[in-house]
């Protein structure tokens, strides 16, 4: 069935646009919530009209956002959060711990929505994050998640643990390697050394 949708419908279509959809969907979904109309002649019209409006409306929303954007475009974020013995943080950090940071270090509200995070952050480590203001408009900020005072001796223990066991696995492998060559020696040489005595 086609349709007008008459707002903006997330992963389908923009408001004034029209399109064909499943009959199912225009008429269990779309059409008794509002969110689109048949396709008539009037309704064309009227999709004509709203796409019209709806782009002035977004050119004075993505003037209006550019500003912000360039400020807070590039932006260094220390977030710092409690860790447990794992390395792994206590609850996570959220696009609404993020929003916060922005408007500590800028001053400038940015709305927790607009904050793109697939999932919250459970790791301490520097990670990208993207800002996208308005439909046309985003910026991307650098979040580099800390320990907090409490929680830097275990992150200190955590390491000095990976350090050693990296260290041991390393003397395992010398071991190891020595080992083999130990074993070659009393074999009477290198395997091509010994196949070249056969011939």
């Amino acid at each position: 069935m086609k349709v007008v949708f008459l707002q903006d419908v997330e992963g389908t279509a923009l408001v004034g646009e029209v399109k064909e959809v499943k009959n199912g969907f225009a008429r269990n979904y779309l059409i008794p919530r509002g969110l689109a109309a048949p396709a008539t002649k009037e309704n064309l019209r009227y999709a004509q009209l709203l796409a019209e409006r709806e782009a002035r409306r977004q050119a004075k929303l993505d003037a209006e956002a550019r500003p912000l954007a360039e400020r807070i475009a590039g932006l260094e974020l220390v977030i710092e959060a409690r860790v447990g013995e794992t390395g792994r943080l206590f609850g996570s950090v959220t696009n609404r711990d993020i929003a916060q940071a922005i408007a500590a270090k800028v001053g400038a509200e940015v709305d927790p929505h607009h904050i793109l995070l697939h999932e919250p952050i459970r790791e301490l480590g520097r990670r990208d994050v993207t800002i996208k203001l308005t439909r046309n408009v985003s910026a991307v900020v650098h979040v580099e998640v800390v320990p907090d005072e409490a929680s830097k001796a275990i992150v200190e223990r955590l390491k000095a643990q990976e350090e050693a066991a990296r260290r041991e696995a390393e003397k395992r492998q010398a071991e190891a390697e020595y080992a083999a060559r130990a074993a070659q020696g009393r074999r009477g040489g290198t395997a091509k050394e010994n196949a070249s005595e056969d011939e």
